[in-house]
């Protein structure tokens, strides 16, 4: 899922459903230009809650591209390229890109950035489509492509152009996993880190969490049974803003994908269930289970609702 605009609040596709009542504290905050919570068997310390405020600002200000100071918009707007330095977290990110690149042909792609910015979902949130003669002279450019415009030595990026490096598929789930070592580093062992949808749940007994159902957010389709995983979600109605125009688009055209308008998926790490949630809207979950190992659902826009056979839960008639 694409990083929202600083300002732009984006509803969750799952809820965690009767833990509040059961005890314990939460801790409410926005992240990535949307609501987060962390839901703990004890009370987070005040420096805890710094350090963790603190380790979003840095992830942000690394990878937003609607931060203009940020790392990923010095990259876009840089006109010949360069060598650009990231932190060390973006080995194991760039590296399950690698990944989801091979597994989906090129559909899923970090440089997808610069296609939402000429559908009208670019730095100041414009939701106007770009002229077809600028759209018509990106294409006569080339399209870019995380294999090959770019090129990586360890923590360093080499550029021979400017590139929108979007982080989205991936990256609200990889933050979801770097708030969570944070907290067991801090002795915490009971946690849900919820960031609008994507979770991560660290404790022996299995939570609730409801399904939305694409077409309407006031039900359910379903109910997920986590327990010390990740559960992931994307939907084709979380930002729409035109007719057909939304933020899952197929790298290798531009175009937003059709057939497919929910996913759900449920594996080890935040970062992977939630780059597994974009593949599924352009890859079967066959071709994408000989790399990976996650249960899913999967709601095409026709209503058919398609389930792992080992997927923990239930859904709806």
């Amino acid at each position: 899922m694409s990083p929202m605009k600083p300002g732009t609040k984006e509803p969750s596709a799952s809820a965690v459903l009767g833990r509040s009542e059961a005890g314990g504290s939460r801790f409410d905050f926005d992240a990535l230009g949307t609501r987060w919570q962390i839901e703990t068997d004890e009370p987070l310390s005040p420096d805890l809650r710094s350090r963790i405020l603190d380790r979003i600002e840095q992830f942000d200000a690394t990878y937003s591209r609607f931060r203009p100071d940020s790392l990923v918009s010095r990259i876009a707007t840089a006109p010949d390229g360069g060598r650009f330095e990231f932190p060390e977290d973006s080995l194991a990110l760039f590296s399950l890109y690698d990944r989801l690149h091979a597994a989906t042909d090129g559909a899923v792609d970090p440089l997808v950035g610069r296609e939402l910015e000429l559908l009208g979902y670019d730095s100041v949130y414009s939701l106007t489509p770009a002229p077809d003669e600028v759209r018509a002279a990106e294409r006569a450019r080339g399209r870019a492509s995380w294999a090959g415009d770019v090129r990586r030595d360890g923590r360093s990026v080499v550029t021979n152009r400017p590139l929108v490096i979007d982080v989205g598929a991936v990256g609200k789930g990889y933050l979801v996993d770097l708030l969570s070592a944070i907290l067991r580093e801090a002795g915490h062992t009971d946690f849900v880190v919820d960031g609008s949808g994507d979770l991560r749940h660290v404790a022996e007994r299995a939570i609730r969490v409801g399904l939305e159902h694409p077409f309407d957010p006031r039900r359910v389709i379903g109910v997920a049974h986590l327990r010390a995983q990740a559960l992931c979600a994307s939907g084709t109605s979380r930002r729409a803003w035109g007719d057909g125009l939304h933020h899952v688009l197929d790298a290798r055209t531009g175009v937003p994908v059709r057939e497919v308008v929910a996913t759900w998926v449920m594996a080890d790490e935040a970062a992977l269930a939630d780059g597994l949630a974009t593949a599924l809207f352009f890859t079967e979950a066959r071709r994408l289970a000989e790399s990976f190992e996650f249960t899913y659902v999967r709601v095409r826009s026709d209503g058919r609702a398609e389930f792992s056979p080992d997927f923990t839960g239930e859904l709806f008639t």
